[in-house]
């Protein structure tokens, strides 16, 4: 059987293995995934640096202890903000406990007036990862757009190890991983 090679198809794919996969997790198993941060990961969360991740939608991967973490580790910690589907992603401080507000797509964010920051490490959703470390994102593309700026800065996905794929499709604005986290192994090139 041939592998699904259109971006659609795959996400609705691999939605759909992540979902079922977090759903026949025991409630211990999903507390303890992602509850303390590797070794590999360790390095690239160093005092003073600013560490942007995300709040959790659904089946995807909760950052929530790793940012805590890295907050702990003497790290400033950023969120996205969306405000449409083409405006540019913006990363803004946020502290962990915080006060969030609701955002498109079911986000939740900084408020607006939180101050802009460029993140020096970013820990990525994803739908889907191949072996090139190339992510497949939800479609909108906020994530590429705003990693293309961001050269200097370490990305890293957090992904469930179902959402490995064989091969994914991948067109020339795709922005590829630094690494992978995933509830069993880190990944690297």
């Amino acid at each position: 059987m041939q592998p699904n090679f259109d971006k659609q198809s795959q996400r609705l794919e691999f939605r759909h293995k992540r979902d079922q996969f977090v759903d026949a997790l025991s409630p211990q198993d999903r507390a303890l995934a992602f509850s303390s941060v590797p070794s590999p990961m360790a390095q690239y969360l160093l005092p003073g640096k600013i560490v942007a991740g995300y709040i959790a939608i659904g089946s995807e991967v909760n950052p929530a202890a790793l940012l805590t973490q890295a907050h702990k580790m003497g790290c400033d910690i950023a969120l996205p903000h969306v405000t449409s589907k083409t405006a540019p992603m913006r990363f803004l401080r946020w502290t962990p406990g915080d006060d969030l507000v609701p955002g498109p797509f079911g986000l939740q964010q900084p408020a607006e007036d939180a101050p802009l920051c460029t993140p020096d490490v970013v820990l990525a959703p994803l739908v889907a990862f191949d072996a090139r470390l190339m992510r497949l994102g939800q479609g909108a593309g906020h994530y590429d757009r705003a990693l293309s700026l961001l050269d200097q800065a370490v990305v890293i996905g957090l992904a469930w190890s179902v959402q490995h794929a064989p091969a994914l499709a991948s067109d020339i604005w795709d922005m590829p991983l630094d690494a992978i986290l995933t509830e069993k192994s880190w990944m690297t090139l």
